[in-house]
């Protein structure tokens, strides 16, 4: 098993190319017959001698054959093998397996482009036009949706952290909670003018498949990427809940009420490793968790410190139990591979796999392929050479191996993320990374809970949780008021 601190190996060098009649162009001329020399005109006598010497050399080769096959165990099948069609093979299987289960990719920022570029104006033919018939800027759009065979994504309704992150108020969130309307309803009208293509929102981890098998529509869940986003109200948050945010990351790179964060921003506007704030979860932030718990909203600990980590997963006990449900992370990779603070240690994942939870692997090339560095800043040095999708694929390997392969997923950040991977370039990649994993080993049954089959279990267990909660009469969390005015 590979230690905390990998050396990243360098990918591998890929399978050759495959062409013609399934085999490499190499293999295929050692296969196929030559072309026919033309007829130069030989005499009759000389034709029946070469035809003569072609015979006998003929019965030579086949008598020595059948010497061959007499005299080795297993015969002329342990000398001569014919080539495997393996690259062919790879993709009927990948096929098959994109086919029968879902790919959901647990965190897609197409909505942070949309605002950017395009002002949140999804009417308007600057958008649709791309949008629909490829073209899109960075990495999403319906023809590379389709053609990357995908399944379903939580879609985020980012909104940063406000610039004073340090203050806890209401008054400082006030921004961040209507901005937070605004992108859930950029997705909800997105969903609501491609109804072909995208479920709606309001959606569980039960139905989900039903929604993906019967209609072919993509799984298309929302999500908030931070609870600065809800401005610390339990309201805000049930409230983003019935208009389809299924996850919440407990933060962004900002601590909050509620939670600690892996990265903050500083006085001098750099990111650096959090010193912590709560040494973990505060104790609002155990309430905000068992109310998401009651409600049927994913934990995410994507963005959150190691300490809020051990908390929500019950690895502190004495302090606190942590989740009622499984959580997520849903885009976050192995620190094992690269020592990123947004990465998941070995003890961690081994409370993931405790908890019956999922990560679910980031494709930034800053979370896959670093190196340790002395900086100041507790972040390490990105090693480009390994930005690849052989690199991402190792991640989820490392998790599989592990802890088992029933808790790990895909969390692309596709639309968040500045730069890709070599070979995962935008969403029309996935089958490429699915035909990776297989040529690493993965069972066909693997992968098959990795592009969606294990986050669905998540999802259904901790939809499960909720409807015991109700049942058992845990009722809603209030928010204090105080009186109007």
């Amino acid at each position: 098993m590979p230690s905390e601190v990998d050396p990243l190996l360098p990918k591998v060098e890929p399978a050759p190319e495959i062409s013609g009649h399934g085999y490499s162009q190499t293999a295929r001329g050692q296969f196929e017959p030559a072309e026919d020399a033309e007829d130069e005109g030989t005499p009759p006598k000389a034709g029946a001698s070469a035809l003569k010497s072609i015979v006998g050399l003929f019965t030579v080769v086949v008598g020595f054959a059948l010497v061959i096959a007499l005299l080795v165990p297993g015969g002329l099948g342990s000398v001569w093998k014919a080539p495997k069609n393996d690259r062919l093979t790879v993709r009927a299987r990948v096929d098959k397996i994109m086919t029968e289960t879902p790919l959901i990719d647990g965190h897609n920022d197409l909505a942070i482009l949309i605002r950017y570029l395009y002002g949140n104006q999804i009417y308007d033919m600057n958008f649709t036009e791309s949008f629909e018939n490829g073209g899109l800027p960075f990495h999403v759009d319906l023809p590379r949706l389709k053609k990357g065979k995908v399944g379903g994504a939580f879609w985020s309704a980012f909104v940063g952290c406000p610039h004073n992150s340090s203050d806890f108020s209401d008054a400082n969130y006030v921004e961040a909670v209507a901005s937070t309307l605004s992108q859930l309803d950029l997705l909800r009208r997105l969903a609501d003018s491609y109804p072909k293509t995208f479920s709606s929102p309001n959606i569980n981890g039960s139905t989900a498949l039903t929604t993906f098998a019967d209609r072919h529509q993509l799984i298309s869940p929302l999500a908030l990427e931070g609870l600065h986003q809800i401005g610390n109200s339990y309201a805000n948050l049930r409230l983003f809940h019935s208009l389809g945010a299924r996850y919440a990351t407990l933060t962004h790179n900002c601590h909050n009420a509620f939670a600690d964060a892996a990265l903050i921003t500083n006085s001098a506007r750099s990111t650096i490793k959090a010193p912590p704030y709560w040494e973990g979860v505060s104790q609002r932030g155990r309430e905000i968790v068992k109310e998401m718990n009651r409600i049927g909203m994913l934990v995410d600990l994507a963005h959150v410190s190691k300490d809020t980590m051990l908390d929500v997963l019950g690895g502190r006990p004495k302090k606190w139990a942590g989740s009622a449900a499984p959580v997520m992370f849903s885009h976050s990779s192995a620190y094992g591979l690269c020592p990123h603070p947004r990465n998941v240690p070995d003890d961690v994942l081994r409370l993931v796999k405790k908890t019956n939870s999922i990560v679910m692997v980031n494709f930034s090339p800053d979370f896959i392929s670093c190196l340790p560095s002395n900086s100041s800043t507790g972040i390490p040095d990105v090693y480009p050479p390994n930005a690849t999708i052989h690199q991402v694929a190792r991640h989820i390997v490392y998790i599989g191996s592990l802890i088992g392969y029933d808790h790990v997923g895909v969390g692309s950040d596709f639309d968040g993320i500045f730069s890709t991977p070599d070979g995962l370039e935008d969403v029309s990649k996935f089958p490429d990374l699915v035909a990776e994993l297989l040529e690493m080993g993965v069972t066909d049954a693997d992968a098959g809970k990795v592009v969606g089959a294990n986050v669905l279990r998540v999802w259904a267990d901790a939809d499960k949780v909720a409807l015991k909660m109700q049942k058992d009469g845990v009722l809603p969390a209030e928010d204090r008021m105080k009186p109007l005015v």
